[in-house]
């Protein structure tokens, strides 16, 4: 029996099995299974290359990560997630997979993923989605700390200080608009 038989009789079974699970997970939505699979597979093969390379260069682990760091990463993992999903200037980036609806907020869009099922459908919601880019972001983040620490604190610093002045925006505006008058009959 040629390799590619075998192949063909034990793949058929866990083949048969995805697509029953799929129907009875969508039940009958668009929803892109199987290119959401292949976005974690590139994730895990990323990550799994990152941790190989950083291995091989002989670079220690931290034992552990400053506070500071820590909450350093996260608003800068914050701001930099939320500005690949939803600000206008990288509308560029997301384009190929979504539609433009309108504006979300301040300063930010809503967007529509333009095809349903597959690919585009996966990395639509992915791009758009700035919970989910959290994850890809935190990890750059901790992978660059843990390969060039100086300069991830620098770009985590930079999106740190973009979430704080994006703070006092709405703080300015708020007192602009009234905010801190006193209510009438008070």
């Amino acid at each position: 029996m040629a390799i590619t038989d075998e192949v063909q009789r034990i793949s058929a079974p866990v083949r048969r099995w995805a697509r029953v699970q799929k129907q009875e997970y969508t039940q009958g939505e668009p929803r892109p299974l199987g290119a959401d699979l292949g976005a974690m597979s590139v994730y895990v093969g990323l990550v799994g290359a990152a941790a190989t390379a950083i291995r091989v260069s002989g670079r220690e682990l931290p034992t552990r990560i400053p506070i500071g760091d820590a909450v350093l990463l996260t608003v800068g993992t914050f701001r930099l997630a939320r500005r690949i999903a939803k600000d206008p200037v990288t509308a560029p980036l997301r384009a190929p997979f979504v539609s433009y609806q309108g504006t979300s907020g301040e300063a930010e869009v809503a967007e529509e993923v333009r095809e349903h099922g597959g690919v585009k459908h996966a990395v639509g919601e992915l791009v758009t989605c700035p919970f989910c880019l959290a994850q890809w972001v935190g990890t750059g983040f901790v992978l660059g700390y843990v390969t060039a620490p100086r300069a991830t604190r620098l770009a985590a610093l930079t999106m740190t200080m973009v979430a704080g002045s994006d703070v006092l925006q709405f703080v300015y505006d708020a007192i602009q608009n009234g905010a801190l008058k006193p209510a009438d009959g008070a």
